[in-house]
């Protein structure tokens, strides 16, 4: 590989731009085109998604509920003192929290 120095410190030419040998382009001569990247654009979405108005309100609400399970089990405010199906009770409704959140737009 070759080694990078001050006087070339990134790309050269433009990617995917048209490639001119160097001293400008010659009269009659055809300029080199480099092949496209294989790397995949997506496309621009047209309508910018929103979403409806129940989804943060569920994502909070699950988070805040899964959070006072855990703190309610440890001061054992909870019938039956403190047991560890209310710690995955409270750990269950944090990751259903979570996964709500990565459909939040």
């Amino acid at each position: 590989m070759a080694r990078r120095t001050k006087d070339a410190p990134g790309r050269v030419t433009p990617k995917g731009g048209r490639v001119t040998p160097k001293g400008g382009a010659k009269p009659g001569a055809r300029a080199v085109v480099p092949p496209p990247s294989g790397r995949y654009t997506p496309p621009i979405p047209k309508v910018y998604k929103e979403s409806p108005r129940w989804v943060p309100v569920l994502l909070l609400t699950l988070l805040v509920v899964g959070m006072l399970t855990i703190v309610c089990n440890y001061l054992g405010l909870l019938p039956g003192g403190a047991k560890n199906a209310y710690l995955f009770v409270g750990l269950g409704f944090i990751t259903a929290g979570f996964i709500t959140a990565t459909r939040y737009r």
